[in-house]
């Protein structure tokens, strides 16, 4: 790891509540996300929090969030 890259830490508010499509409306990461979290590398982490990021976004403006994230990290 470079002195530069960032070190993705958890959303995680630990007050999940899954909507129909299994992402928290807390920190918005998948389900499925959220279970591989200990598992993976930083830079899996960093595309989860993208999604993440993404999906707050869409839920903000009154959209879909359901097709946001389903690659990679997903």
């Amino acid at each position: 790891m470079t002195e530069k890259e960032v070190i993705a830490e958890s959303p995680c508010l630990g007050d999940c509540n899954l909507n129909d499509q299994g992402i928290c409306l807390s920190c918005f990461l998948s389900s499925k996300e959220n279970d591989k979290w200990n598992h993976v590398s930083n830079q899996e982490r960093l595309v989860m929090l993208k999604n993440a990021l993404q999906r707050k976004k869409a839920n903000s403006e009154g959209l879909s969030m359901s097709e946001i994230g389903t690659s990679s990290g997903d």
